[in-house]
């Protein structure tokens, strides 16, 4: 059997964009010429891959069973093919998708697209939520960085630590916490808010606490760290949660911070991805790029952002280092 390479470039293209002409604009070449070249996936395949649906076309149940397979093979021959070409930015054409935490995601998410749109204009991004830890999904290449607060147990998956985060305390301005020194006993008797997807009630701070004979009642459980941030805004709720990649979003609700009132680890931050990109020059950019970002959140505050000792109301943090700032 006669197989034409080019038919799995188009296929990819065809899938990715859901239609002939977006295909077509995304491989340089004509409507019709993409046409025909659906007419011989279709006839290779058996398969319609695309069908009209009103307006608009969509893919088949098969279609979508390849989807990932196809972009795989697509991405593992252009490595193949190009690996002793120098990396030409501007002329770079390619979809990335970054799975970050979603308070990650709100602290340089811009600052990521931004920079990547400069250097690379034909570079698009997908910045996706962060649904659960799925190593399925960076071995299929759905997924080409993701974040975590844990390095993979897999050893195709790799890892990079670009920095560690500490904890804070957010409550509403004028929260009783905010009267006084913040003593354990206080902590611990107020009402807290847990950031969880899985809406989990008890965390690592249950245990520390528990070592110390005390327990804090939590309340309710956030998907996001956004969420959990406007709770804490809207009530009296405490929520304890990484200092650097909340620390814009606190200041633009308002909320004043404290340090913990007890001993907390440090949050570790991840960038993972698979090895099949480990000599992808496009991608190895991206994850330099991406690390310059982060690490950027993590660059130790001047004396004039150390926090207050004894806030009152007000942020105990002054304004932060941002990402890219």
């Amino acid at each position: 059997m006669q197989l034409d390479l080019n038919l799995l470039t188009a296929l990819d293209a065809l899938l990715e964009e859901g239609s002939v002409a977006g295909a077509a604009a995304r491989l340089h070449v004509t409507s019709p010429a993409m046409s025909r070249s659906l007419g011989r996936i279709r006839k290779a395949t058996g398969d319609q891959i695309l069908v009209r649906t009103g307006r608009s076309m969509v893919p088949t149940t098969r279609a979508l069973a390849m989807r990932a397979e196809v972009h795989a093979l697509v991405q593992q021959a252009h490595q193949l093919l190009s690996a002793q070409q120098e990396l030409d930015l501007a002329a770079l054409d390619r979809v990335f998708t970054v799975r970050w935490h979603d308070a990650l995601t709100a602290a340089c998410g811009s600052v990521l697209t931004s920079a990547v749109h400069h250097q690379a204009p034909g570079v698009r991004l997908r910045l996706s939520a962060e649904p659960g830890r799925d190593d399925a999904e960076l071995r299929r290449g759905e997924v080409d960085l993701e974040s975590s607060s844990s390095a993979p147990m897999l050893p195709h998956i790799r890892h990079r630590l670009v920095g560690k985060d500490r904890l804070v305390v957010a409550v509403r301005p004028g929260h009783p916490l905010t009267a006084g020194p913040l003593s354990l006993e206080r902590y611990a008797a107020a009402e807290h808010l847990t950031v969880s997807r899985r809406g989990n009630l008890r965390d690592p701070i249950d245990d520390a606490l528990t070592t110390r004979g005390l327990e804090r009642r939590v309340v309710a459980a956030g998907p996001t760290a956004a969420f959990a941030l406007q709770l804490a805004l809207d009530t009296d709720l405490v929520v304890t949660l990484p200092d650097a990649a909340t620390r814009t979003a606190r200041e633009q609700l308002g909320l004043a911070t404290m340090p913990p009132p007890l001993p907390l680890p440090d949050v570790p931050l991840y960038l993972l991805w698979h090895q099949r990109y480990d000599n992808d020059r496009a991608h190895t950019w991206l994850r330099e790029l991406a690390t310059d970002t982060v690490q950027a959140l993590f660059t130790p505050p001047t004396a004039s952002q150390q926090p207050l000792t004894n806030p009152t109301g007000k942020d105990g943090y002054a304004r932060g280092k941002d990402c890219g700032s």
